[in-house]
């Protein structure tokens, strides 16, 4: 690691950041803020734009949420990368080692955020929530010789099991709102102790499976056909994490054999459904488009957590949340 900054960091910040956080990295830097999320049309920098960026700014402190970190990035003096997701795949960990460079993240930051939008896909499933908002719209409150109450008619939350795959951060929260709602709550996660079940115990006795995995080689394709067939009759499947720890066209399956009540899902593999993909055209299915933590609130969090961090390290402390602290020996 370089020797301890002799002058004042000038932060160049493409993630959005609000809150304490700015006021913190106000106190310690000179910011030049300009977030890819406030650009019409979408602008996310490679690594050879964001590298010309950075020297026309004449920063040399960078905290960034999706652009690409590699590369002529990694050839500048940076004092530190700010990179403002859990797991930042878009910086070049080793890459960053090697420079020297300090990389720093943000766990949990949209935790509450992925909790809300679970329990808000579950409700939307299990209430039909949609599907009647739609028949309002149209004109179809009374379609078919029915009325709503007969169409809509559901079991309460309250009084299920809930069974939850992945007792991280986003799990955590996950679970004491659902406990909240008067569910059980049962969990499966072979790296927390607080874990109640194994997985195929969790199948076997949960109304609702709600995924919060990380994805790993060894998560990836984790709820196949033989897990689906394993779930309770009529259960509800969601996931807020993400689609590559789930087999689409399993879960497809379940869903047209009737064996699955519904499913709530809000993430996809490419981060598109084609319209006519079978899904799309499911009642019983809602759909998000990967919004779970697209809250303010997160952007406060990691705005607070990145700026926390910086605010140690150039106070000559260890962060909490940094990548590769060898860097710092």
């Amino acid at each position: 690691m370089t020797s301890p900054p002799s002058q004042r960091p000038r932060a160049l910040v493409t993630a959005p950041f609000r809150g304490d956080g700015l006021d913190t990295l106000a106190g310690i830097a000179d910011v030049v803020l300009d977030p890819w999320i406030d650009h019409r049309p979408l602008r996310l920098y490679k690594a050879e734009d964001l590298a010309e960026r950075i020297v026309a700014e004449g920063a040399d402190l960078l905290i960034v949420e999706s652009d690409s970190v590699k590369g002529p990035v990694l050839d500048l003096d940076l004092r530190a990368i700010g990179a403002c997701r859990g797991d930042p795949t878009n910086v070049d960990i080793p890459g960053a080692t090697a420079a020297g460079i300090p990389v720093l993240r943000a766990p949990g930051r949209n935790a509450d955020g992925v909790a809300e939008m679970t329990v808000a896909l579950l409700f939307a499933v299990n209430r039909g929530v949609v599907r009647a908002d739609l028949d309002v719209r149209s004109g179809e409150v009374w379609r078919d010789g029915t009325i709503p109450y007969q169409r809509f008619r559901a079991w309460q939350l309250a009084g299920q099991t809930a069974g939850i795959i992945g007792l991280g951060s986003v799990g955590r929260a996950t679970k004491w709102r659902l406990e909240g709602l008067g569910m059980n709550v049962i969990s499966y996660d072979p790296y927390n102790p607080e874990a109640t079940h194994s997985l195929d115990e969790l199948l076997a006795e949960a109304d609702v499976v709600s995924m919060h995995a990380m994805v790993t080689p060894e998560t990836q394709g984790m709820i196949g056909a033989a897990q689906f067939e394993r779930m309770k009759e009529g259960a509800v499947f969601v996931n807020s994490a993400r689609a590559l720890l789930h087999d689409t066209d399993a879960l497809v399956d379940a869903l047209v054999t009737g064996h699955l009540g519904g499913a709530g899902l809000d993430h996809f593999v490419g981060e598109n459904l084609p319209v006519d993909h079978p899904l799309c055209a499911m009642a019983n299915v809602v759909l998000t488009p990967h919004i779970g933590g697209a809250t303010y609130n997160t952007e406060a969090n990691h705005s607070r957590l990145i700026a926390d961090d910086l605010a140690r390290l150039f106070a000559g402390e260890r962060p909490l949340h940094i990548c590769n602290p060898e860097v710092l020996a």
